[in-house]
């Protein structure tokens, strides 16, 4: 029921969804462009539409009463930001627990202007040896999906040019807050 509800809603506003199912029972999601909160309604929408169980982080802050228990049916999973594991290696170890584990990230790691993407996503990816979905939110074409699911190499600058090509034509709600294709250069 709430699939042909999201799919009636997503029809009504104008959208379209294209939607290649993960190859295996894990993965890490990678959304790109994120500029706007009407981003994760509308990625809710997507979720339920085509019944993936989708996985997002977010501070273990969040997760206290009266919003745990609905955070984590959303699919959240806490991280906890005092420990001396960081968040690369608590979102590891949730694949290697998880028989189904299927995370989003959001690599700007802000709604906002960044001038490089955060690497944890790829560093989950490869340590957890997962592909990596390549979902998008297209305001210019009113289309939101998953259309491609890729090995990450291990070479950064390989992997960032095919994301780059990749992403080129998908257009942001706020194209200037957009952040660049690129790692923040190493010390």
């Amino acid at each position: 029921m709430a699939s042909f509800i999201c799919r009636l809603i997503l029809k009504l506003i104008g959208w379209r969804t294209v939607f290649v199912p993960p190859p295996g029972p894990k993965s890490v999601v990678l959304v790109y462009p994120h500029t706007s909160n009407w981003d994760f309604p509308t990625g809710l929408l997507f979720r339920f539409k085509h019944r993936i169980f989708i996985h997002w982080a977010g501070k273990d802050t969040l997760f206290r009463w009266p919003m745990r228990r609905f955070f984590l049916a959303l699919g959240g999973v806490p991280i906890n930001r005092r420990e001396r594991s960081g968040m690369v290696e608590q979102l590891v170890a949730a694949f290697a627990r998880n028989d189904s584990f299927h995370l989003c990230i959001t690599p700007e790691g802000t709604r906002g202007k960044t001038d490089h993407w955060k690497a944890g996503f790829y560093r989950i990816a490869l340590a957890a040896k997962v592909p990596v979905g390549l979902a998008f939110i297209d305001y210019g074409k009113k289309c939101l999906g998953i259309e491609r699911w890729v090995m990450l190499s291990g070479d950064e600058e390989a992997d960032l040019a095919m994301l780059r090509d990749y992403y080129a034509t998908k257009t942001a709600r706020y194209p200037e807050k957009a952040g660049d294709i690129r790692f923040k250069p190493r010390d």
